[in-house]
């Protein structure tokens, strides 16, 4: 329902007992002075109330109702982990109550991928994410595009460890063009993967969380995970593999074409990118602006665009891409 329409409601008053009645479970639902329900309040536009497990909330029907379900999904997580600012942040995110509040781009997405990993399970919080992981499942070429912190690179790691664990790849190709070093590495020590490292830290972050740092060191020792600065891939065909081109943004039009070309039989492809944080030099194109509109619509390729509200992050992190988006590009700048 749009947000006009929801203003125009009547409010409502719902009651909700969370069982079972525990002090310490519910001291860690509600947080210090009740900060995680303030929370709540604040980020759904009701007013909540409570006395022990007993629970009021007031407020327009869809709030009131998003609301309830957060508080039942939050009590649960308390019989196993401590709730935190982010976990109520994190709570909203995956409950669509962005998309319910006019904040997001539709329905939710049918059908959720889960893929396990070493420390856990990892889907998509909210219907965005759940649509890229479906995007990428799908598609041969998807590209993720949207502000930092809303999971473009994180998913596109689990979707490639998924494929590698379930034998659909024989390899994983980790790229990055590494502008702020002008694509030449040479003066940097160590070997090629050393390198480039420090471009590809997110990257490592992700993999060493999902497989743990000893499998992950084995399969860079057999190459069975590659990583490489974008202009070395030039000359190559990639066969059998899945391939995740970060910071897409920072590639040139040449480059960008250079990389789909390198695409070969059996490989699935993830670029992702934030097109406001463009750091090639001016007046040249990004790269990954052109292919957006290049091949947008074209049958195999998906695109999936990430807002602040597919922030997940620090509340606050969200708030400040917020502020940029409201402003726009500057000095002529490239949006989307």
């Amino acid at each position: 329902m749009p947000a006009r329409a929801l203003a125009d409601t009547a409010p409502v008053s719902l009651d909700l007992k969370l069982e079972p009645a525990d002090n310490a479970r519910l001291a860690n639902l509600c947080g210090q002075f009740d900060e995680h329900l303030r929370q709540l309040e604040q980020r759904l536009g009701v007013e909540i109330n409570n006395r022990g497990n007993q629970f009021r909330i007031i407020g327009d029907v869809q709030p009131a109702e998003a609301a309830v379900e957060v508080l039942k999904q939050l009590y649960a997580a308390t019989a196993n982990e401590r709730i935190r600012r982010e976990t109520v942040h994190l709570m909203l995110q995956q409950s669509g109550i962005n998309a319910l509040l006019g904040k997001g781009e539709g329905a939710e997405v049918a059908d959720e991928i889960v893929i396990p990993t070493k420390e856990g399970r990892v889907h998509g919080r909210g219907p965005n994410q759940r649509r890229y992981l479906q995007n990428i499942a799908q598609h041969d070429l998807s590209f993720g595009i949207g502000p930092a912190g809303t999971g473009k690179t994180y998913l596109a790691v689990a979707s490639a460890v998924a494929a590698l664990n379930n034998d659909k790849v024989r390899r994983l190709v980790l790229v990055r063009p590494a502008v702020e070093a002008g694509e030449r590495l040479g003066f940097l020590p160590g070997d090629l993967a050393e390198k480039v490292d420090p471009y590809l830290r997110p990257i490592y972050d992700a993999l060493y969380e999902m497989l743990g740092f000893e499998r992950v060191s084995r399969l860079l020792e057999h190459a069975v995970i590659e990583v490489a600065p974008l202009a070395f891939m030039r000359g190559r065909s990639l066969n059998d593999a899945f391939i995740i081109l970060d910071e897409a943004q920072n590639t040139t039009i040449d480059q960008m074409k250079m990389f789909l070309t390198r695409i070969g039989f059996g490989s699935k492809t993830v670029v992702t990118g934030d097109i406001t944080q463009v750091d090639i030099p001016r007046p040249q194109r990004s790269g990954l602006r052109d292919a957006v509109d290049l091949l947008r619509g074209m049958p195999g390729v998906s695109f999936t665009f990430f807002t602040a509200a597919d922030v997940v992050r620090h509340p606050l992190v969200q708030r400040i891409v917020s502020a940029y988006e409201q402003r726009g590009p500057l000095n002529g700048g490239e949006d989307l």
